[in-house]
């Protein structure tokens, strides 16, 4: 018996799309960060009384968990963020489903943006900061709003499932 892998599938290219777009928005996002308003580490930019821009460049995981300040670890980062997105991309391959076709999409996308940080700027690039009634939120970026949306998009999805009633029986 032969087993092939299965590389397309009938929602790879809307998946992929998606991928795309947010990579490319993550990254000009952040060129916009840092090279058109020339934000300094430090230095808070005011958008709105909830909203600053605020530079600053996480060497951990999500939400500067596990710092990795060896090239060692850079490296192992950047090679997990690969990992996930190629994950993902074969899961893009054997999905029928729109919603979840996009869901992975920014899960691609948001892993390939935060890898090309690494892989540029040594960090992934973060500079958003939400705040409300004393309460700060986490600075990230566009890829991390990315996954969080990938996520939210995989549950619906599983929560929404229709079953299938159970075969056989009385």
């Amino acid at each position: 018996m032969r087993m092939t892998i299965k590389l397309l599938g009938p929602r790879s290219s809307f998946g992929l799309a998606v991928a795309v777009a947010t990579v490319l928005a993550d990254q000009a996002s952040k060129l916009i960060v840092l090279r058109v308003l020339d934000l300094r580490l430090g230095n808070a930019l005011f958008v709105t009384p909830f909203l600053d821009l605020v530079l600053i460049f996480n060497r951990g995981i999500s939400y500067g968990l596990f710092p990795q300040d060896s090239e060692y670890g850079r490296w192992l980062l950047v090679a997990l963020n690969f990992a996930a997105a190629a994950f993902f991309a074969f899961w893009i391959a054997r999905t029928s489903s729109r919603l979840v076709a996009a869901a992975l999409g920014l899960l691609i996308g948001g892993a390939l943006g935060n890898a090309l940080d690494r892989t540029i700027y040594g960090a992934v690039v973060d500079f958003v900061s939400l705040h409300a009634f004393g309460w700060r939120w986490y600075v990230f970026n566009l890829a991390d709003s990315a996954i969080v949306a990938g996520v939210v998009g995989l549950l619906y999805d599983v929560a929404h499932a229709t079953k299938s009633p159970p075969s056989g029986g009385h």
